[in-house]
């Protein structure tokens, strides 16, 4: 699954699935990037109300995280999920690894 998470005009984070674009026959467009990240949660940690720091993606390679936005709205996002973050403004989101493994995401920030 593909999500895109971003501000919209009431400066609430909303969150839409999307398809990357393919250029034939089955690739995705290249995209610039400035280099890759890996990071760890252990269950349960949370961090509260934060926007993305920039443009990127977070691809999670293991385990679970919930994403909560200002209207209520969670999405759980698991192995082979990924977040396109670009909630830059606004008042940001929470997320929350879930589950009884760590969570482990690569993050690649867009240039």
């Amino acid at each position: 699954m593909f999500v895109r998470m971003y501000t919209g005009e009431d400066g609430e984070s909303h969150f839409e699935e999307f398809e990357p674009t393919m250029a034939p026959p089955t690739r995705a467009v290249l995209q610039a990037a400035t280099g890759i990240s890996f990071s760890r949660a252990q269950p349960g940690h949370f961090m509260d109300w934060h926007n993305a720091p920039r443009r990127q993606y977070v691809i999670v390679l293991r385990g679970l995280f919930e994403i909560g936005i200002g209207d209520g709205t969670a999405r759980r996002l698991g192995p082979g999920d990924v977040l396109l973050a670009e909630d830059l403004t606004g008042r940001g989101h929470t997320t929350r690894t879930v589950g009884s493994e760590p969570r482990i995401s690569a993050t690649v920030p867009l240039a």
